[in-house]
């Protein structure tokens, strides 16, 4: 299944395995934010990513106008 979004990129059903107490854990998070557990996980893996590769990777650029910390 392919969800469009409105800035045209489309968004895909992906699974993922994890203990019950990370699920719980997850949940307490999203929770917290007031977000979906797909919100929330999305959400931390743009954070970390851009955290470790500030200038994007070969395939990731950063969005046009964003500032870049080398």
């Amino acid at each position: 299944m392919v969800t469009r979004k409105t800035n045209g990129r489309a968004a895909k059903v992906r699974s993922f395995s994890a203990t019950d107490e990370d699920t719980a854990m997850l949940e307490a998070v999203a929770r917290y934010h007031g977000f979906s557990k797909s919100a929330t996980l999305v959400g931390l893996v743009r954070r970390e990513f851009w955290r470790l590769f500030p200038a994007g990777t070969g395939d990731i650029k950063p969005a046009r106008g964003a500032r870049v910390k080398a």
